[in-house]
């Protein structure tokens, strides 16, 4: 069994979008940890803000089956994936941690890189997990979150409730 955390970032139709997110992992997955959910910016385009968060599930799902299913989800609602990084996401659902493995090939890398580098990923992160340490450097979310660079960060915290 591997605790496992997806990031969930949308900014069309945000809400509803998240909520399908939710629903449709925890039928795959299971009993689901969320985090709160974060307003960013968009980042590399102009666009409306995003919906951000983090979710944990414990699964036996191996992660290149996880991300398949991840990319169903958001086939599923709407995602077109293009050559573009940047642009406006109905779903963007991705695999930071499959529990303590380190996987580096061409279409999986773990722990995702972006868990460094974005306030959008990592402030969730750090709030679901604080003490968990990141299977590379083994410093504590917590930590990595209170030395982060916030100066170019938009976050918001707002309060959605899921039922």
């Amino acid at each position: 069994m591997a605790l496992c955390f997806v990031s969930i970032g949308s900014n069309v139709e945000r809400e509803q979008n998240i909520r399908a997110a939710l629903v449709a992992l925890h039928e795959y997955f299971g009993a689901l940890l969320v985090s709160s959910v974060y307003e960013t910016l968009a980042v590399g385009f102009e666009g409306a803000p995003f919906y951000n968060l983090v979710v944990a599930f414990v699964t036996e799902t191996p992660p290149r089956q996880i991300v398949t299913i991840l990319r169903d989800i958001e086939t599923r609602h709407g995602r077109v994936r293009s050559d573009e990084r940047f642009g406006p996401r109905t779903l963007d659902l991705d695999l930071l941690l499959y529990g303590n493995e380190i996987i580096h090939e061409q279409q999986l890398e773990l722990p995702r890189p972006e868990i460094g580098k974005y306030a959008f990923v990592l402030e969730p992160l750090a709030e679901v997990a604080p003490d968990l340490r990141h299977p590379r450097n083994r410093q504590p979310y917590r930590q990595l979150w209170n030395e982060f660079n916030k100066s170019h960060t938009s976050a918001k915290t707002i309060r959605l409730v899921f039922d």
